[in-house]
């Protein structure tokens, strides 16, 4: 276990609530908190995972600050693997604040962001894997992504990464022997060995790969964009989704003159919805640089929704968006069905090619369900396995998949054409020198600091 000073920091969001939490650890933090604790009982004698009341006072002038509940967690069943207390006070900005200063002047330094979770990684207790899934965790804005963070945090990834490294530990071995005792011309036997195990091991990292998509959208979201004329009820839309009054609705054209964001959660599934201002040509300089954001948007999007009004007929911006989401999956919205309907259904129904149609009237509340059962159908297709898909959602552990993938088909494309075993063991090397990485094995300095950086003070 790493040898490190004694650090505090609030643990609870800043505000008022019923309780605050002070968390200290190092070798010095029931030391620490002790000199500031009024209580019947010392907390040096204090047994691990117990709770002691009493009061934390100011040591200059003995008047007390608080009164608390103090929990004692010795090492190494902890948190951070050291020792632990943590403070557990009234809750409220001037309070919470007041007892961290009074730790602080005991002894203990202010800690870093995520410098807790960084001395449970450097001291064993979770692998790196597991410490960025804190993160995602904490941000989670649905169940299913609540769930996927939670699988992380217990170690499903790191198992699986594991997993592949044993594999490729145990095929450098079998090399090795082969190079080491060539008296015994088992070199062929050694190729088809690589072969068989190098390609079973690419079909579980690309398994791990078909499931990034998936762990994208639970952890982020699907950036939704919501397109068409003005007035054709894309503010109705996103209020309907969001079940709040975002946006403003009105007959005026051009109301919505910039994007708007609202995050929403629809059968599970995360959604970054934009409403976008209604593209049409304008003399309005404002308007304009709105449509423009429009467009721009509309590239980037995961999921476009494209409402049309049913009792207007097609325009040629109509015409053109249709062209222009070809390719891209999307959802076509004929609002405002409870109107004499004028559009020509089959004719949108041929420009937008295969994307589905969902009927609606917004102002009558027809179609939201329809709606959502649509955008589960073409993101959920399959379902979401709660226990043993390990969807692999960060970035970094996806880039690093990759680069283990085209490093082993490197392996695997050497022993095809007859190269030497010592080069392929390179390779092979390499790859898991590459999948350590995901789990904190061989990770610098620089690239911890920036992982933990991201987590908030206090955890």
């Amino acid at each position: 276990m790493f040898e490190f000073d004694t650090i505090a920091a609030i643990a609870t969001a800043l505000g008022e609530g019923s309780v605050g939490i002070i968390r200290v650890s190092g070798p010095d933090s029931i030391r620490i908190v002790d000199k500031v604790f009024r209580s019947k009982k010392s907390l040096q004698e204090a047994d691990t995972h117990t709770l002691h009341y009493g009061h934390i006072v100011d040591p200059q002038t003995g008047d007390p600050v608080d009164e608390v509940l103090v929990a004692v967690m010795r090492a190494p069943r902890s948190y951070t693997m050291e020792d632990v207390v943590e403070v557990h006070c009234h809750g409220g900005i001037v309070v919470v604040q007041r007892v961290l200063q009074v730790v602080l002047a005991a002894g203990a330094r202010l800690a870093e962001p995520g410098e807790f979770t960084k001395r449970a990684f450097l001291n064993g207790r979770i692998d790196l894997s597991q410490a960025e899934a804190v993160i995602d965790l904490i941000r989670s804005k649905t169940d299913s992504s609540m769930k996927l963070a939670l699988r992380q945090v217990e170690g499903l990834l790191s198992k699986k990464i594991r997993s592949l490294r044993q594999s490729m530990i145990e095929l450098l071995a079998h090399i090795e022997v082969t190079i080491d005792y060539p008296e015994h011309d088992v070199e062929d036997v050694t190729i088809r060995h690589i072969l068989r195990q190098g390609t079973a091991m690419l079909e579980e990292i690309d398994r791990l790969l078909e499931g990034a998509r998936m762990g994208r959208i639970l952890r982020e979201g699907i950036r939704t964009v919501i397109i068409g004329r003005p007035n054709v009820g894309k503010s109705s839309l996103l209020n309907a989704l969001s079940r709040t009054d975002r946006a403003i609705v009105t007959d005026i054209p051009g109301t919505t003159r910039d994007i708007l964001e609202e995050q929403v959660s629809i059968r599970g599934i995360p959604l970054q919805i934009i409403d976008t201002a209604g593209i049409r040509e304008t003399e309005d300089v404002v308007e304009r640089i709105g449509v423009e954001r429009s467009r721009s948007a509309l590239e980037e999007a995961d999921l476009v929704l494209f409402m049309l009004d049913a009792s207007r007929e097609l325009s040629e911006v109509d015409r053109e968006l249709l062209t222009n989401i070809q390719g891209k999956p999307a959802i076509l919205i004929l609002n405002k069905l409870d109107l004499p309907r004028k559009i020509d259904t089959d004719q949108m129904k041929q420009l937008a090619a295969d994307a589905p149609l969902v009927e609606m009237s917004i102002k009558e509340g027809r179609g939201i369900e329809q709606l959502e059962a649509e955008v589960e159908r073409l993101f959920l297709a399959g379902g979401i396995d709660g226990k043993e898909a390990a969807y692999v959602s960060n970035t970094r552990h996806i880039a690093l998949l990759e680069k283990a993938k085209r490093q082993l088909e490197e392996a695997i494309a050497s022993a095809n054409a007859g190269m030497t075993l010592d080069l392929v063991a390179v390779e092979i090397r390499e790859a898991w020198e590459t999948l350590g990485e995901v789990i904190g094995e061989a990770v610098g300095e620089d690239l911890l600091d920036q992982i933990f950086s991201q987590f908030c003070l206090g955890k």
